[in-house]
């Protein structure tokens, strides 16, 4: 088993499996907000998965996604892998709206991290396990 990268553990909290990936909360209240992590050591690109994996992948993701779109009903759906900062491979998933405080433009260094309260942070988590099925 891989293990998730210190600055993800960080700024997450682990919510549970798919078949390949770790399901990762954002704790950041201004966007619901997870993470794919593939449970495969020393993936930095998609590319290095094997095909299997790679394909499950994008099957976990798009799953993930229709899931978060229909419990948050946003307007687009951010996925991206940038990885400058966390160099393992970790897949965002961000549920953006038209009136959210830094849209049109990316999420990144437009807003402090607002922090779930405990009871935000669990119902969270159970609207999303409650939607997908996560292990």
């Amino acid at each position: 088993m891989a293990e998730i990268h210190e600055q993800l553990r960080n700024d997450c909290i682990v919510i549970g499996r798919l078949e390949l990936c770790h399901v990762l909360l954002m704790n950041d209240a201004n966007y619901p907000w997870c993470i794919l992590v593939p449970d495969r050591e020393d993936i930095r690109e998609v590319y290095q998965l094997d095909k299997k994996d790679r394909l499950l992948l994008m099957e976990e993701s798009a799953a993930l996604g229709q899931s978060l779109m229909q419990i948050f009903t946003g307007d687009k759906l951010n996925v991206a892998a940038l990885g400058n900062m966390v160099p393992q491979l970790h897949i965002h998933h961000i549920v953006r709206y038209r009136d959210d405080p830094a849209w049109p433009m990316p999420v990144w260094g437009r807003l402090a991290a607002k922090p779930y309260s405990s009871a935000a942070k669990n119902n969270m988590i159970e609207k999303i396990r409650a939607a997908h099925d996560i292990l």
